[in-house]
C-alpha cells in the first residue's frame, strides 16, 4: 500500500551523490566484515533489499570473501507516509526460509531509513533466533528518531527532520530514479 502525501517536496540526493555514498557504505562494511568466515547480507524488503543488493555487488567485486549471500526478508510496520499500519511490526517468513541456520554466520541487515527502530529491531530479533552468529547493521538514512535500543553500524546519511516530515527514498526498481526526498507534508 503507497499513500501519496501532498505538500513541499525538496530533492536532498540524487543518484550519483548516492552511489559515492553506498561506494563508501560498501567501503565500511568490508572494514566491518573482515576476517568473517561466513556473511550473508540481509535486506528488509521493500527499499532496503535493492540497497542490500547494491552492497552485496560492491562487495563481491572488492573483497575476497567466497561465501557471501544475500536473503530478503518481508517486515512491515509503516506505509510509505509513516502511517502505521501494523500495530506490531510483522514479519513474514519465507518457507524455504523456515529451517534456515546461521550458526557461524555474520549478517549485515540493510534497510533505507532508521525511524523508530522497529523494523531493525524486528530483523535482529528473527535473525538471533536463526542463530546468527553476529549482527551488524546498515542504513541509507538515519532519522536520528528512534525509540527503541537500536543502534546503526554503517550510516550513510543522518537527517535530523521534523517528526512529520518524510524522508522518500526513492530507490530503483521501485521508482524510476535512485534519489532522497524530503516531504513537508501540508496540512488540512
Amino acid at each position: 500500500m503507497v499513500t501519496i502525501l501532498f505538500g513541499n517536496r525538496t530533492c536532498l540526493y540524487q543518484e550519483a551523490q548516492l552511489n559515492q555514498i553506498v561506494d563508501t557504505m560498501a567501503r565500511q562494511a568490508e572494514a566491518l566484515l573482515a576476517n568473517k568466515k561466513r556473511i550473508m547480507v540481509v535486506g528488509i524488503l521493500r527499499r532496503g533489499a535493492p540497497l542490500a543488493g547494491m552492497l552485496y555487488i560492491r562487495l563481491m567485486k572488492s573483497s575476497k570473501w567466497s561465501n557471501l549471500t544475500l536473503m530478503n526478508l518481508d517486515i512491515r510496520r509503516y506505509s510509505d507516509d509513516l502511517t502505521l499500519i501494523y500495530p506490531e511490526t510483522k514479519l513474514i517468513e519465507n518457507p524455504k526460509d523456515s529451517h534456515l541456520d546461521l550458526t557461524g554466520t555474520t549478517v549485515l541487515v540493510v534497510d533505507d531509513v532508521f525511524y523508530k527502530g522497529h523494523s531493525m529491531l524486528r530483523a535482529v530479533e528473527y535473525l538471533t533466533k536463526k542463530n546468527a552468529t553476529e549482527i551488524r547493521t546498515a542504513v541509507l538514512v538515519d532519522r536520528g528518531a528512534n525509540d527503541l535500543p537500536m543502534r546503526v553500524d554503517i550510516t550513510g546519511i543522518r537527517l535530523e527532520v521534523a517528526p512529520p516530515d518524510v524522508i522518500e527514498c526513492n530507490v530503483p526498481p521501485y521508482e524510476s530514479e535512485f534519489k532522497i526526498v524530503l516531504l513537508k507534508p501540508t496540512i488540512n
